[in-house]
């Protein structure tokens, strides 16, 4: 039986600005597994991007693409797929805004057309697009990003009840399955794991991880996070690059 669950956002939280774990926060992390506290990545990244953070820490429970893809112990618990008719209206309707996608699935992406923030974006992310309109309609997406800066409510209006939008930049919408997101892939895996009755902890920073401190018991803002992050959280620990993850870990005795 694990005494407590730890879910990691990676961007700002987990990362160091150079898209790295700090040495310290690996040494916590297993330091915890020694002590069966269970660690979960919790990310908007896909597990095609964060295998070698996996290899790293050891850690191979994941909560990735936002809740879109769910894995315990290494296996695969749940992956939601967007419906082909869905991605062509949503396609469609972003051609119209002038607004590119990139597709996701659990092995890769691309994007529909390129710009200065799909290039701003993914170098950021250390990823290199291809450029593929068409790749979509013959894959199982579960994970789009849609890039625009300001047309948050146009599309939630359009696709209501059928797509969930998240703003996790300025650059871009993480967009999946309706009702799917960091929180509903937490519950997946404590459900499906049997992990219910066990303490859990968040730490993140950004307004993609604000449904997932609503789930968890003890949420945890780094010093970097912006202030709605702050605001929900039970503490806010120093930044992604001041060793916030282990300050936050032994203020909870999670760590020595």
């Amino acid at each position: 039986m694990y005494q407590a669950i730890v879910f990691f956002d990676l961007d700002s939280t987990l990362f160091d600005d150079n898209k790295h774990v700090l040495p310290a926060s690996v040494a916590a992390i297993h330091e915890m597994q020694q002590h069966h506290i269970l660690p979960v990545i919790a990310t908007g990244r896909n597990i095609f991007e964060i295998q070698y953070v996996l290899d790293g820490t050891g850690i191979d429970s994941v909560v990735g693409a936002n809740g879109s893809y769910v894995q315990y112990q290494g296996q695969r618990l749940a992956a939601a797929v967007i419906a082909p008719e869905l991605l062509t209206a949503v396609t469609s309707f972003a051609q119209r805004q002038h607004d590119p996608i990139a597709y996701y699935t659990s092995q890769g992406f691309r994007l529909s057309q390129a710009n200065a923030d799909t290039t701003e974006n993914f170098q950021l992310l250390r990823l290199h697009p291809i450029v593929d309109p068409a790749w979509y309609a013959t894959q199982q997406i579960n994970f789009l990003n849609v890039f625009n800066r300001d047309h948050d409510q146009l599309y939630q209006e359009k696709f209501s009840g059928q797509l969930t939008f998240v703003r996790n930049n300025p650059r871009c919408l993480d967009t999946m399955v309706n009702g799917v997101t960091k929180q509903s892939g937490i519950r997946t895996l404590i459900q499906q794991a049997g992990l219910q009755g066990i303490k859990t902890y968040a730490f993140g920073d950004g307004y993609n991880d604000l449904q997932m401190f609503d789930e968890v018991d003890v949420p945890i803002s780094m010093g970097n996070g912006v202030a709605a992050a702050k605001e929900k959280a039970a503490y806010v620990t120093t930044t992604n690059t001041t060793d916030g993850i282990v300050r936050g870990l032994r203020y909870f005795g999670l760590v020595q």
